[in-house]
């Protein structure tokens, strides 16, 4: 187990750009309005291999070529991660499909994989596995470990793709790297890039609940400018995981006393029990603190509303297809309430945004506002009350881990890396790797909150190791 400080470094050995296997006709892909609604945020996401079985006369090259090769074919489908973002006459982000390429790299680091300390992410990824995006869409790194293990890691414009979209490509690259496919093998997905199934209506219909979950950028109060005003709590990633046994308990708990006929979910059950802890966290002597959450919902089925040819296509749509309803309580009401109480008021506020007519107003919203970008207003931290802790939380239940295998076995270990850079914390529960009902979280929240959850539940909240990943 490995949970201390361990220095390494990591060196280039070479970078190079990779661009579609097959030419294509350059043109132009506007950005639906639900791309319109993101940050320019890069995400990054990590895949951990123990050493690649290599045949005889296979070497560390020959794994790399079949990344690259492979890398170049899925491209010729999800084309839109071969591209660059320019600014239109209207000063909106637009994706120009030149199939400029991703840039490559390939790298060294001297440390075993197993000394990695993978419950810091900040430490052991950023910076060094995770690779920066310069320039285009889509960024990938694959750094050999000095034990021979590989960890192969991309970084991706938000506005591009969401994680739904991002796990298609995932899965579909590995597929086409199998040895058993042929050339120009086509993968199981096939990306859909049809913005008109995302066209605003005329007239348009925005349900006043809108207004109060997005902001155009121009309402936004000026940045701190007094030392007193900006935060001195960093925010920080951390990986835990939680057992299966402590989730069904949990959700016990959020489900107890409930008359509905709805049982809360495993997620609004963990979203309950984090802002409450959060809360807790957070609470001074100030009653008027309010502590907000978000929760992201993907609209992809909502969208379809029962139509099974529209699920369809929506299932492979590429983009972003999401909305982030928030909630906002006291502080104190979160803490002094019970779970299930707190369960309860998430659902409430999800209840509003899991339907069709919520995505199609949101549409509609985007386009009333344009050209001026609005932003999730769970972001922006004034969402009215005293100031008080804000994050969001996003499933990542369908997180692929387990099929990208390139062709050398499944990794032992995959997750997102989000330390976007803004003060709202991010919070994304994963499946493990072990496949035995145990969730990955990472979590990027302000330091104290994190050492807080720790000494309070530590049975909840355990630090990822490799015991628990190889055992």
């Amino acid at each position: 187990m490995c949970i201390g400080k361990v220095e390494f470094s990591v060196n280039m050995t070479n970078e190079e750009t990779v661009a579609a296997a097959l030419p294509m006709q350059e043109h132009w892909l506007p950005l639906s309005n639900l791309d319109l609604i993101l940050p320019p945020v890069d995400v990054s996401v990590f895949f951990c291999y123990n050493k690649p079985i290599i045949t005889i006369g296979t070497h560390h090259n020959n794994i790399v070529e079949c990344l690259k090769n492979s890398l170049a074919e899925a491209l010729v489908s999800y084309y839109a991660f071969a591209g660059e973002i320019v600014a239109n006459s209207m000063g909106e982000p637009e994706l120009l499909c030149n199939n400029r390429g991703v840039d490559f790299v390939e790298a060294f680091a001297d440390v075993e994989l197993q000394s990695l300390n993978l419950y810091n992410p900040d430490e052991s990824v950023e910076g060094k596995l995770a690779p920066k995006k310069k320039h285009g869409v889509l960024a990938v790194q694959a750094t050999w470990m000095k034990c021979g293990g590989l960890v192969v890691a991309f970084t991706f414009d938000h506005r591009i793709a969401d994680a739904y979209s991002a796990n298609m490509f995932f899965v579909s690259w590995a597929e086409i790297a199998q040895p058993k496919n042929n050339k120009y093998f086509i993968p199981t997905t096939q990306p859909c890039f049809r913005r008109s199934l995302l066209t605003p209506r005329r007239p348009p219909s925005i349900h006043p609940s809108l207004y109060d979950m997005y902001v155009p950028i121009i309402d936004l109060p000026p940045p701190p400018e007094l030392e007193s005003d900006i935060k001195t709590d960093p925010i920080i990633s951390r990986i835990y995981y939680v057992t299966s046994e402590e989730l069904n308990n949990m959700q016990s708990l959020a489900n107890s006393n409930n008359s509905s006929s709805t049982k809360r979910s495993k997620l609004e059950s963990f979203s309950a029990l984090l802002w409450k802890m959060v809360a807790a966290a957070a609470s001074t002597d100030n009653e008027n603190i309010v502590a907000k959450m978000g929760l992201v919902v993907d609209g992809r089925k909502r969208l379809s509303n029962g139509d099974k040819n529209k699920e369809e296509i929506m299932s492979s749509y590429f983009g972003n297809v999401l909305s982030i309803p928030y909630g906002g309580r006291l502080a104190n009401e979160l803490v002094e309430n019970p779970l299930n109480w707190v369960a309860d008021r998430v659902h409430d506020f999800l209840e509003e945004a899991v339907t069709e007519e919520h995505f199609l107003g949101l549409i509609d919203w985007v386009e009333e506002h344009r050209p001026v970008p609005g932003l999730a207003r769970i972001y922006c931290g004034s969402t009215g009350g005293e100031e008080g802790p804000t994050f969001v939380v996003s499933s990542g239940q369908r997180f692929p881990e387990s099929k990208v295998d390139f062709g050398w076995g499944k990794p032992v270990l995959g997750s997102y890396h989000f330390p976007w850079g803004g003060d709202a914390g991010y919070v994304m529960p994963m499946p493990s790797p072990k496949r035995n009902g145990d969730w990955l979280l990472y979590m990027h929240l302000p330091k104290t909150h994190l050492h807080y959850m720790e000494a309070q539940a530590p049975h909840f909240f355990r630090p990822i190791s490799w015991d628990y990943l190889l055992n």
